[in-house]
């Protein structure tokens, strides 16, 4: 049986993204353990550490089905079984808990490793409603208009109540050059609107760096497998031309190989400084370290934060303010701080579940509230529009005042 560890997982990518390098920016830990068949006969009942179930109901609905339902003959046990099983995994309330049948496992797995065309942007439930993490920087669904936060209320004329990221992920995803319509609603909104996409392949971009008045502006757009590679080129550039400080961007970033975020983590706290720590529901069961060299743990920094910024986005953030008080600037972050694991159950079928949380050194869990800014700066889509940016205008504002 295949256990598969997210260290950090956001949510679906829209099938949407030509995933580079590696194959896709989640890092996950293998194990391997050995299949087992279980058997359960003469079954009445169920009892948990928690909770009694009666299957007496279960079994007399199963029996209900075959006596009265117009086309039960159409439905196979293991139709039924596998709805049962999702139903069960929907009791959890989790929107990361999935159950994937064999073929949806096989398409998951494609999802994760393949290229497809797309919008490019990652959506995520939040509030249990269908929404959108963060668009990727010059993709179709940025220049549309679409927004980190924007509330997906229909696809392609289906309305997403209830629906799943995997679901959405089916209806968004199709061949380069047609449409994907997507009906956003956005706060501040009276109502609604359409916004149709045009579907493209996409490269995930990772690193932009420039100067202004003698700062270095890093906007780092994913935690992907060559991240650590171009962010050091990024800050040694920035050495070389003897940056005052560091405006680390993270907005819109959803996140990655957590790894490659304690790693950069190192760049700017003391080594062995624990980053972030993993906890089940009664202890510690890891804790990460930075391990680099802490070059620049005395130079001057702050970090743009927004909704779209999540997962090893927040813990970075979130780290550095911890460990060295480093001012965030932007909007609340997305909220997303648990472990997935992804088990390979006998039949194929895969069941992947929410089994820890991320914890700050600060001791906070970045499970939904995420991390309020130190200083709140809104964008709106004026500012868009007009090409203006003052969340970068007070993080140049704050810096140069350390």
């Amino acid at each position: 049986m295949l256990n598969k560890k997210f260290v950090s997982y956001i949510a679906v990518i829209l099938s949407v993204l030509a995933l580079t390098g590696s194959g896709y920016f989640w890092g996950y830990r293998t194990g391997a353990e050995n299949p087992r068949k279980i058997i359960a006969q003469g079954v009445t009942g169920i009892d948990s550490r928690t909770q009694n179930g009666d299957f007496n109901t279960f079994w007399e609905t199963w029996k209900l089905i075959d006596e009265n339902y117009l086309r039960s003959d159409q439905v196979s046990g293991k139709d039924r079984v596998y709805g049962a099983i999702k139903g069960l995994v929907g009791s959890l309330n989790d929107p990361y808990s999935q159950f994937f049948t064999p073929e949806e496992a096989k398409k998951f797995e494609q999802d994760v490793q393949g290229v497809f065309s797309g919008i490019g942007a990652e959506i995520g439930i939040r509030k249990e409603q269908l929404s959108i993490i963060s668009p990727l920087k010059n993709s179709p669904a940025e220049k549309a208009g679409i927004k980190s936060g924007d509330w997906i209320l229909k696809i392609n004329s289906t309305s997403t109540e209830g629906m799943s990221t995997e679901k959405a992920v089916t209806l968004i995803r199709g061949p380069e050059g047609t449409t994907a319509t997507l009906n956003i609603y956005r706060e501040g909104w009276d109502k609604a609107k359409d916004f149709s996409i045009v579907r493209q392949k996409i490269e995930v971009p990772t690193l932009d760096s420039v100067m202004k008045d003698g700062y270095a502006h890093i906007s780092l757009y994913s935690f992907n497998a060559n991240a650590s590679k171009v962010f050091y080129d990024a800050v040694k550039e920035a050495v070389d031309k003897n940056a005052k400080g560091i405006i680390l961007d993270l907005r819109n970033n959803p996140g990655g190989y957590l790894e490659v975020a304690v790693n950069l983590a190192g760049y700017f706290v003391e080594p062995g400084s624990v980053v972030v720590s993993e906890n089940d529901r009664t202890k510690t069961i890891d804790s990460l370290k930075a391990s680099g060299n802490g070059a620049l743990k005395n130079m001057p920094m702050v970090i743009l934060v927004n909704a779209g910024s999540a997962s090893a986005s927040e813990i970075l953030a979130g780290a550095l303010r911890d460990l060295r008080g480093i001012k965030l600037i932007g909007e609340t972050t997305f909220g997303k701080g648990t472990v997935q694991q992804l088990k390979e159950l006998p039949d194929g079928s895969e069941f992947k579940v929410t089994i820890a949380h991320w914890v700050l050194p600060s001791g906070k869990i970045l499970e939904d509230g995420g991390l309020k800014p130190d200083y709140e700066v809104k964008m709106t889509d004026a500012d868009i529009e007009a090409k203006k940016d003052p969340q970068f205008d007070k993080a140049l504002e704050v810096i140069k005042q350390l």
